[in-house]
């Protein structure tokens, strides 16, 4: 079998065709991935820095300035690690690529080589006979046919050998353009995370600028934290006030509730005795006098709807849309004050700072609880998720009222600007009396 070693190695160049370009869908899906983050960053790029626009508008410096730097930041830091995986992941796939030059580049030689043998012996041939005399010499009829598809198949392997060599050639100029475009993106990559850099350097001495000039503002920041404090306290008297009085509310239904099953299990009692003692009289058999023990239609004073509801809610966690375009410019819970050392502040939920006028979503249906003018935290809406609520605090502008039905990404208001220039809205979630971490509801941005 003379002519079968060229397909066998056709064979293994296309299983290693297939291994390279296997490696090529890994690093295709990992591009797409490295592609989406680097776009959804730059996005939020775009979006702090016209947050910090109208920060740095205000003829003195505030917080909500250095906030929106800090956080502009984070988000430099951000783009340079993805550029940097950008590289990395460049360099994978230049390697690849240039293992998959160097396999067509062995397979061609191979393929020359092998050609060049095949003239040669067809060269010897030549010389010593002719193709019609070795046919017509032959000394049988099926000898004739033998040697027919010999030459016939010795024939074929000449021609499939130069198409393979085309297809080899074709494919390697194809991969020597691939790995040239691949070192472009990769001086575009460099030169765009230089630039990267440079921004972050000017953004960190700004950052530094602000934070000493807000340091000798210590008098003045500590009587905004005492504001801010008070303000909070208020808030949460007045969120506590709502939880307690729909605990209420729930008590009393599921009294109310309670009482009227009893009253119409009583009900029934009595016509069964009633029915009973003139079955008695007839000389008939009593039927069974203990009614049904009936299910209640509420659960922890909580309707079927506001139950349904709550279960909703809960299997919502880490899905929730944000309230308002934005970032979170003051976490959950005891924090270190953004300039003075040994300070705590402590936050009910979230503050989210955004641009001006920005429109305030409720994140999940409900009803609204209520809506509230208060010192230092503007226009207030609660809204009911069934033993949930969700507080939008530091707005105006607000287009709901108490009673209310609301669907999720329904507008209810606009963010408030505060005299320093920052639009901030501060968001709660609580379950009853408890406050939860909003940023464990909210969808990962």
């Amino acid at each position: 079998m003379p002519f079968q070693k060229p397909y066998f190695r056709r064979l293994l160049l296309l299983l290693t065709f297939i291994f390279c370009a296997s490696l090529g869908a890994h690093a295709q899906k990992t591009r797409e991935q490295l592609e989406r983050e680097k776009s959804e960053n730059q996005n939020k790029i775009k979006e702090i820095q016209s947050i910090l626009r109208q920060t740095a508008s205000q003829k003195n410096v505030n917080l909500g300035q250095l906030k929106a730097l800090n956080q502009q930041i984070n988000t430099y830091k951000k783009q340079i690690d993805l550029l940097s995986d950008d590289l990395d992941l460049l360099n994978k796939e230049l390697r690849v690529l240039e293992k998959k030059r160097q396999t067509l580049d062995s397979s061609l030689a191979k393929l020359k080589t092998e050609y060049g043998h095949m003239i040669y012996e067809a060269s010897k041939r030549n010389v010593y006979f002719n193709q019609l005399v070795f046919l017509f010499s032959s000394g049988t009829f099926n000898q004739f046919v033998l040697r027919y598809k010999y030459l016939k198949q010795y024939t074929e392997a000449r021609q499939g050998q130069v198409k393979e060599m085309e297809i080899v050639q074709d494919r390697l100029m194809a991969e020597r353009r691939r790995i040239t475009v691949k070192q472009d993106q990769q001086k575009t990559v460099l030169n765009t995370r230089v630039t990267e850099n440079t921004k972050l350097e000017g953004l960190k001495t700004k950052q530094n600028e602000v934070i000493q000039e807000l340091s000798q503002k210590e008098v003045e920041l500590r009587k905004q934290i005492a504001e801010n404090k008070r303000a909070t306290d208020l808030l949460e008297a007045n969120i506590r006030r709502i939880a307690e009085r729909e605990r209420r509310e729930r008590i009393e239904r599921e009294r109310r509730e309670r009482e009227e099953r009893e009253a119409r299990r009583k009900a029934e009692r009595e016509r069964l005795a009633r029915e009973n003692a003139e079955r008695e009289k007839k000389g008939e058999a009593a039927v069974v006098a203990e009614p049904e023990e009936e299910a209640p239609v509420t659960s922890g004073g909580m309707s079927e709807e506001e139950t349904t509801l709550a279960s909703s809610f809960t299997a919502s966690q880490n899905r929730l849309p944000w309230p308002v375009k934005g970032f979170v410019s003051g976490h959950f819970g005891q924090r270190p004050h953004a300039v003075l050392k040994g300070v705590m502040v402590d936050n009910l939920g979230v503050d989210i700072q955004t641009t001006a006028g920005e429109p305030v979503r409720s994140v999940y249906d409900g009803v609204v609880l209520d809506v509230t003018e208060m010192p230092g935290m503007g226009n207030v809406v609660a809204i009911q998720h069934g033993n949930y609520m969700t507080i939008y605090a530091k707005m105006n502008g607000v287009t709901v009222r108490a009673g209310q039905k609301v669907k999720a990404r329904e507008n209810i208001g606009r963010v408030a600007t505060d005299s320093d220039g920052t639009s901030e809205l501060q968001f709660q979630i609580w379950k009853n009396t408890s406050r939860l971490n909003p940023e464990s509801w909210l969808i990962h941005r």
